[in-house]
């Protein structure tokens, strides 16, 4: 079996920050944890028992499809490609509560096989793409769980790709919402089959568990769960046009008591973040903030931005308080690479803290010559 590189490590988006004592109070919801997330400006709107143990049952399914999307992207695998339909896999398929009726000693196109675990959270479907991405179950799960450090994550142990009941296997909403927003940020490609509303293999049609595609077409996923100890779960996203421009945002609902209440419930909770705040673009990409000065490089400046628009939400109609001042991380010495968090936008609402925005560079500032290094270093000194 060929040796699988350890994935890259990242800036850890965990977690956004807090709510602001300022938020708007969110509605009460029938579920036993919930959390809402504003993906376009990183911020959490609303949190309850985020960071309560909860068994992630087929929400474990979004790390599955994280590794293998990050798997097509290096290469690895094809979505054309056919992969064998273990027993083993068969086998969780027809001892599990969801399946994709794959027949063992098959083969099955890994789009296939996609469609199967997110349409129809198919068991059996994340098992064969494991096998087909790790080798074996075994390697698979030490994958996700090698991914969710990366993330950050600390309170995530996966024991199995398909979320059966394990002991140890385990995560809370705040980290749960963490793998959502890096599968629908990093492989934007996977929303179209989370947003499908049914699936049809081997001639057996299936419609899509979440009833919030039926109900709302700005949600284009994400995922649905159930069992016994966890109760009905969904983790829900939805983009809708304001006059900023376009706004995600991510819930996560667990323990509701029943299908219809778990939608209902995202659903109310979707709809207060959108109603009860207004987005303000601040930036625009790729506009720069503020120019720095730069010791001992090619270029005595640097433009400070980011490379997507800087957004925030307040609630509604008081974006009249808002006010921003940058604090910069000075001196700044060359090199500095493009998109190097060198300062913060410090955005205040009232008089009060608001959100702190990190600052990139623009673009790459080589080092100077020797002279010009030189001359800096005197001139700091003497600063």
């Amino acid at each position: 079996m060929p040796a699988w590189p350890q994935p890259a490590a990242v800036a850890p988006v965990f977690p956004f920050a807090a709510p602001s004592a300022a938020m708007p109070q969110p509605p009460e919801l029938a579920a036993r944890a919930f959390i809402l997330q504003d993906l376009s400006s990183q911020q959490t709107l609303a949190a309850r028992n985020a960071d309560q143990p909860v068994e992630p049952a087929s929400m474990t399914k979004l790390m599955t499809a994280y590794l293998v999307f990050q798997s097509v992207k290096a290469g690895k695998l094809q979505l054309a490609q056919e992969v064998p339909v273990s027993e083993r896999a068969w086998r969780v398929g027809i001892t599990g509560g969801s399946r994709s009726f794959l027949v063992a000693g098959s083969r099955v196109k890994v789009d296939d096989l996609l469609k199967g675990m997110t349409i129809q959270s198919g068991n059996d479907a994340s098992v064969a793409l494991a096998e087909a991405v790790g080798g074996t179950v075994e390697n698979f799960v030490g994958m996700m769980n090698r991914q969710a450090q990366v993330f950050g994550l600390r309170a995530t142990s996966f024991k199995n790709p398909e979320g059966l009941t394990v002991a140890g296997h385990a995560s809370t909403a705040r980290e749960l919402s963490v793998i959502a927003l890096r599968l629908v940020t990093d492989f934007p490609q996977s929303l179209p089959y989370y947003a499908a509303k049914e699936f049809t293999f081997g001639g057996i049609r299936q419609p899509n568990r979440n009833l919030l595609l039926w109900r709302d077409p700005t949600v284009d996923g994400l995922k649905t769960s159930y069992t016994e100890t966890a109760g009905y779960c969904l983790i829900a996203t939805a983009q809708r046009t304001t006059p900023a421009g376009p706004r995600r945002l991510l819930s996560v609902v667990v323990g509701a008591t029943s299908p219809e209440t778990r939608a209902n419930e995202s659903q109310k909770l979707l709809n207060w973040g959108y109603g009860a705040f207004d987005m303000v673009r601040l930036f625009d990409a790729n506009q720069a903030v503020t120019t720095a000065p730069v010791w001992k490089g090619q270029s005595s400046t640097v433009r400070l931005g980011r490379v997507a628009p800087v957004m925030v939400v307040v609630p509604r109609g008081q974006a009249a308080g808002l006010k921003a001042t940058v604090s910069r991380n000075d001196p700044l010495l060359a090199p500095l690479t493009q998109g190097q968090a060198v300062g913060t936008l410090k955005v205040t609402l009232a008089g009060q803290p608001w959100q702190d925005v990190a600052l990139h560079t623009l673009e790459a500032v080589p080092s100077a010559g020797w002279f010009g290094r030189l001359w800096d270093a005197i001139r700091l000194g003497v600063k």
